[in-house]
């Protein structure tokens, strides 16, 4: 036994001691199961970091050997711009290149896109992404258009569009110069909706109907036969499809503004709507004031649980205000995080960005890029395309298209002072405190095209942009082809 003892002489006086602090640190994972929030945070400035162009697809697709609507309007608007007067477009906004709106179903199987010109199109995403691979970015891809599971066009433009979340096969649009929903089913071979939903007739003092359009919609994962559609007259509308065609309730705002975004919240209860004037609005269907639906269905409207106007509460961040002149900014889109349930994004038509904490009724994140006039970009021509981010399914990053050029903004909304985006971060704490090698930073993501609306994948955070020029890129990390000899040797 002595030959295993080391001698007295052989041990230092002072011995080396293990660092206790970092001593589980790659071992937290196995013990608890999941990573910790500060973790995943210190590895969100590499996922950042590794998102770039992989592919574009131009929306070059046929009707019946035909020009589709959103094709014609492309090539009539490229030739306008070449100065062939001959082909000037006279047919107003409706039959412009862009694409309105986009959104994954569940899985992230099937991809659907709405364009201006009246285009609906269910992409097979599977086809699209790894038709990227091996491709240059910005190299404009042809999607096999045999592989779309629908594409029809509608004599109206379409500004959005969601897929059914009780019901893959279903996905739903709306059109701002319509009162109606069209439901289609992917599963029949049918250009023909399979149900239309329709908003009440509302007149005006002096007799005459009052001309709504629906501006976004949203499908409750609980309720599987409610569907929910904000409109251009201050109302949100709700359907119980068992019932009727008609809108079971009505939510007002109590004023005729445009509400161009609506979220639901705490397992479909709580419904959040944003608009032209720069107001966010939030009912409960649990209780409150707006409990009076469920008791007397003599009523048809209902006013908003509470209120909020978000310039006020800009100005109430005191190192914003001080820089900047706030005033009211139309809402263009709100989206609540996946990963932090109580966390709201905003973003205004300035292209600002922010978070709202919907617990406490304060804005705790703001993105202030500088303004479009300041890189000499015409933006007169963008006034009628509303932008729509799109948070990453983890890590509370928030993927926004840039107002001004062409790329996307990828936002550090991580709920804490330790996100470079948050009202109260601090710098120079934060680089003292900071362990690790990775600055947590936004990152601006050069794109070909500028951006309209986002969405990204549920499952690998691929993110898929929609374009001023109808046009999908794909953002993603960019994948190496390892050649046969590189695996023998």
């Amino acid at each position: 036994m002595e030959k295993y003892l080391a001698s007295r002489e052989s041990v230092p006086e002072n011995p080396k001691r293990c660092n206790s602090s970092n001593r589980w640190k790659r071992s937290v994972v196995e013990l608890n199961g999941r990573f910790e929030p500060k973790y995943r945070h210190d590895l969100s400035a590499l996922l950042m970091q590794s998102y770039s162009q992989i592919g574009a697809f131009p929306h070059l697709y046929h009707v019946d050997r035909v020009l589709c609507p959103t094709h014609e309007g492309i090539v009539i608007a490229q030739r306008s711009r070449a100065g062939d007067g001959a082909m000037i477009d006279h047919r107003g906004s409706f039959g412009k290149p862009g694409i309105s709106a986009v959104d994954f179903d569940c899985k992230g199987i099937y991809l659907v896109s709405a364009t201006r010109s009246g285009c609906l199109t269910v992409h097979d995403f599977e086809s699209l992404y790894y038709q990227c691979n091996g491709t240059l970015p910005g190299v404009g891809l042809k999607e096999d258009q045999s592989k779309h599971l629908l594409h029809i066009t509608l004599p109206q433009q379409l500004d959005a569009v969601r897929w059914n979340l009780a019901n893959q096969d279903e996905v739903a649009c709306a059109s701002t110069r319509s009162n109606v929903v069209s439901i289609y089913d992917i599963g029949y071979i049918s250009d023909e909706p399979v149900e239309v939903l329709k908003t009440r007739r509302s007149i005006t003092v002096v007799g005459s109907d009052v001309q709504k359009g629906l501006s976004d919609i949203a499908f409750s994962a609980v309720n599987t036969s409610r569907l929910i559609a904000s409109d251009t007259h201050g109302v949100v509308n709700i359907w119980d499809r068992r019932v009727g065609v008609l809108p079971s309730l009505e939510l007002s705002t109590g004023s005729h503004s445009t509400l161009n975004s609506l979220q639901l919240h705490a397992e479909n209860q709580i419904i959040f709507a944003a608009g032209k004037h720069g107001s966010i609005y939030m009912w409960d269907l649990r209780g409150g004031r707006t409990s009076a639906p469920f008791q007397n269905h003599k009523e048809v409207r209902h006013l908003p649980l509470t209120s909020l106007k978000l310039a006020s509460m800009l100005e109430k961040i005191g190192t914003l205000k001080a820089q900047s002149k706030i005033v009211p900014q139309e809402i263009h889109s709100i989206d609540l995080d996946p990963s932090c349930s109580y966390q709201l994004a905003f973003h205004l038509d300035d292209g600002w960005s922010g978070v709202l904490d919907v617990y406490n009724s304060r804005v705790t994140h703001v993105h202030c890029p500088p303004p479009a006039w300041l890189s000499d970009s015409n933006n007169s021509a963008d006034q009628l395309h509303l932008r729509k981010p799109s948070w990453l399914s983890t890590n509370s990053i928030y993927a926004v298209g840039s107002s001004s050029d062409h790329g996307i903004h990828l936002l550090d909304f991580f709920p804490g002072s330790s996100s470079p985006s948050h009202v109260d971060y601090n710098e120079d704490i934060q680089s003292l405190s900071e362990r690790t090698k990775h600055k947590k930073q936004n990152r601006f993501v050069p794109l070909s095209e500028g951006v309209t609306a986002c969405v990204t994948h549920p499952l690998n955070n691929t993110i898929v942009a929609g374009t001023k020029n109808s046009s999908l890129l794909v953002v993603s990390q960019k994948q190496q082809c390892t050649s046969d000899s590189m695996l023998e040797q």
